[in-house]
């Protein structure tokens, strides 16, 4: 390659580098970067922040999910009182299937654990016990920190608005750990940081 065509290349190389680094760096809502969900359920809405910096293909799922309308009539389904709820099973949708609630929506992500710690507000995949790379639609949010979690779960969101409604949600009466009302999720919109949401 002659010196002419080597210094051809690193000139276009330079340029693509120098235009890479002044393209926009806010993503739009329908990547989930730069986003927030406002979860809208029968006990109130809630507004949780996407953070994919910690998880890309969970918040990648989690916006997909939420835009063709997978979260619409789930239920939180799971609920230990002071601890977590948890939600998002497709299966919940129908009540005739509340034997087989928690297992629907499993094993689609793997694990993408993070240093972040479980603090109340936080939001995170289920998985099955089984295997850590079993992630899917199903999600929790802790009701109080939850300092054991801690490398067991990928967290790829946060309450950032309307904590008040799943502590709500959290004090639905269960049998064991499962709620004995549909506590239903009527609707996930996916929407810009900093839109206005739920007042805190």
């Amino acid at each position: 390659m002659s010196s002419r065509t080597l210094a051809l290349a690193a000139a276009v190389t330079m340029a693509a580098a120098a235009a890479e680094a002044q393209a926009p760096t806010s993503p739009s809502p329908g990547t989930g970067s730069a986003s927030e969900a406002v979860v809208d359920t029968s006990q109130g809405t809630f507004v949780i922040r996407l953070l994919p910096e910690l998880a890309p293909a969970h918040v990648k799922h989690f916006v997909t999910t939420a835009q063709k309308a997978g979260y619409d009539g789930t239920t939180f389904h799971r609920i230990i009182p002071g601890g977590i709820v948890q939600g998002g099973d497709p299966l919940s949708k129908d009540p005739a299937k509340a034997a087989q609630y928690g297992t629907g929506g499993l094993g689609l992500l793997k694990a993408e654990f993070s240093d972040r710690p479980f603090t109340r507000g936080v939001v995170a995949a289920v998985r099955r016990p089984s295997s850590k790379d079993s992630g899917g639609s199903q999600f929790f949010i802790c009701l109080t920190d939850q300092t054991a979690l801690k490398g067991q779960y990928t967290i790829f969101a946060e309450v950032v608005s309307g904590m008040e409604v799943v502590d709500r949600i959290g004090q639905t009466p269960v049998d064991g750990d499962r709620a004995k009302e549909r506590v239903e999720i009527r609707k996930v919109t996916i929407q810009a940081a900093g839109n206005a949401g739920v007042a805190p």
